[in-house]
């Protein structure tokens, strides 16, 4: 079975630093892009950033300079480093893995900043 799970979310202050991980199984993982989404309560889903096997990175501009997306293909893990963390920033963060035409989702990790 394919599993994405994310991790690392929780209350965070303004200006402060936050670390969510993404362990996915099932799926030759150096083989496909992995990407962070996030949705805001009332809003849509946005994409954040993204990771292609090469580690090629691209971001949101509302995330550019404050965001790290990074991968480690021995543990078949992905990573979003979240620094200088903003009140809008609050939201369920999403992992997902681009595995065939669907991709896999996690089901989320809340980050909530007071």
């Amino acid at each position: 079975q394919v599993q994405v799970v994310e991790s690392g979310g929780g209350l965070v202050q303004p200006g402060g630093s936050l670390r969510l991980s993404c362990a996915a199984s099932g799926i030759i993982f150096s083989l496909y892009a992995m990407k962070w989404y996030r949705q805001a309560p009332g809003k849509q889903r946005e994409l954040v950033a993204g990771i292609d096997p090469r580690g090629s990175t691209d971001y949101a501009d509302f995330v550019k300079g404050r965001f790290t997306i990074s991968r480690d293909n021995a543990k078949n893990m992905t990573f979003l480093q979240m620094d200088s963390l903003k009140p809008e920033d609050t939201a369920v963060y999403y992992c997902k893995s681009e595995y065939r035409m669907t991709g896999r989702w996690g089901r989320g990790t809340q980050v909530t900043e007071p």
